[in-house]
């Protein structure tokens, strides 16, 4: 009914006359005791109670047809159903958003689904199977599969570096024009630093938290990147985001002693009993296809 929109699309769809699927949505309100949509002959609108029954239903129901199709063992069977994917607008774009395009050109029966988004989002209250996401969950229900190595990586363009001041220890980064991505609205972004296994700098500890400031920001990493790359400062921004830029030499890496937090990106879904094989097979793909996409993080 939820994906229909309406209870008259409902009933076409099921071969239903219309008070036939009122009933029995009344029937399952009654049972459960919340309403579960506001509805007219035109427009349902799935209550915040009915979002959630749709949500863990559909997990449900993917479990119920996991198991059945896991009795046919042995079967060469097509993958199929719904993959719904949560991710970042700039890895998503960037990476996610082709390889599901090519994982869904091999498995014509999965219907894929991509909403990006500036945050990660719960994936059992928007319904999503699979979140990309920096870092391992907290959640213990989540499970997580790592899909890529990464930190961030303090760089700029030889045109800045040439005449910038001198740049040894984190804290010469406050008199360097720093270009920062601001998501919210504090004055001094912190830029985080971790010493390389090198001898430690007397007076500098090992972990270093520096606030930056510069003329030029943006809530839009790809806009940092084309600053840094017109000579405009210094950035930190992921591996995975400048490696190309590193390689080809239009952008370097500065203080090598020092290098910032890791960042590495893991796919993570709801812990279950029988995990779908499409959810399984789209993260071992992106696991694998990954590696030709970013060149490896280099030790240290």
């Amino acid at each position: 009914m939820a994906r229909a929109g309406s209870l008259t699309a409902t009933a076409r769809e099921l071969g239903l006359s219309l008070s036939a699927v009122s009933k029995r949505l009344k029937q399952l309100e009654a049972r459960l005791g919340v309403e579960l949509a506001a509805r007219t002959t035109r427009r349902l609108t799935l209550t915040a109670e009915g979002e959630r029954y749709l949500a863990r239903g559909a997990l449900i129901l993917d479990e119920l047809g996991e198991l059945e199709n896991s009795l046919g063992e042995g079967a060469d069977q097509a993958l199929s159903g719904r993959l719904r994917v949560n991710a970042t607008f700039g890895f998503g774009r960037r990476h996610i958003a082709p390889l599901l395009s090519r994982f869904c050109a091999d498995h014509p029966e999965v219907e894929g689904w991509l909403e990006l988004t500036n945050f990660p989002l719960n994936l059992s209250d928007h319904g999503f199977d699979i979140g990309i996401r920096v870092g391992e969950p907290p959640e213990s229900r989540l499970v997580a599969r790592r899909i890529l190595a990464n930190r961030r990586v303090l760089c700029a363009s030889p045109a800045y570096i040439a005449l910038a001041p001198p740049l040894q220890v984190p804290a010469d980064l406050q008199q360097h024009a720093c270009l920062v991505v601001r998501e919210n609205d504090s004055d001094f972004p912190l830029w985080r630093f971790e010493q390389n296994d090198q001898p430690a700098q007397e007076g500098v500890g090992k972990v270093q938290s520096i606030k930056v400031s510069g003329r030029l920001a943006s809530n839009d990493g790809e806009v940092i990147t084309r600053l840094a790359l017109d000579g405009h400062g210094v950035m930190l921004r992921s591996w995975w985001d400048v490696n190309e830029h590193l390689a080809s030499g239009a952008l370097v890496e500065l203080l090598p002693g020092w290098q910032g937090v890791r960042a590495d990106f893991y796919a993570v879904f709801e812990q279950r009993r029988h995990v779908p094989a499409r959810l399984r097979a789209f993260i071992d793909y992106i696991q694998r296809e990954m590696t030709g996409r970013v060149s490896a993080l280099p030790a240290g």
